[in-house]
């Protein structure tokens, strides 16, 4: 059974950077595409940013030019570089893997407030 640990979460000032990391149980990256989601409080759950499997990547209009997302395949692990964070950046941040299913992880919280 495939597992998604997201961890790197927390309280962060506004301009602040934090990094979230993604850890898959298995070797499911290749074929599949590693995208990251948020969902703030009484909100939908909204994309943030995809890298296929080819490397490709993809960011929400909202986070271009201050988030990057990457992947190291050998770790299993996929990352988002946060910088220049907001607080309307604040929300839970979901790690997903689309893969012949899709499969997602716990989330982790992430706040910026001063």
């Amino acid at each position: 059974q495939v597992q998604l640990v997201e961890s790197g979460g927390g309280l962060v000032q506004p301009g602040g950077s934090l990094r979230l990391s993604c850890a898959a149980s298995g070797s499911i990256f290749s074929g599949c595409s590693m995208s990251w989601y948020r969902q703030a409080p009484g909100k939908q759950r909204d994309l943030v940013a995809i890298i296929t499997s080819g490397g490709s990547t993809n960011y929400a209009d909202s986070v271009k030019g201050r988030f990057t997302i990457s992947k190291d395949n050998a770790k299993n692990t996929v990352y988002l570089q946060m910088d220049s964070l907001k607080p309307e950046d604040t929300a839970v941040y979901y790690c997903k893997a689309s893969c012949s299913y899709n499969y997602w992880g716990q989330g982790t919280q992430v706040t910026v407030s001063s």
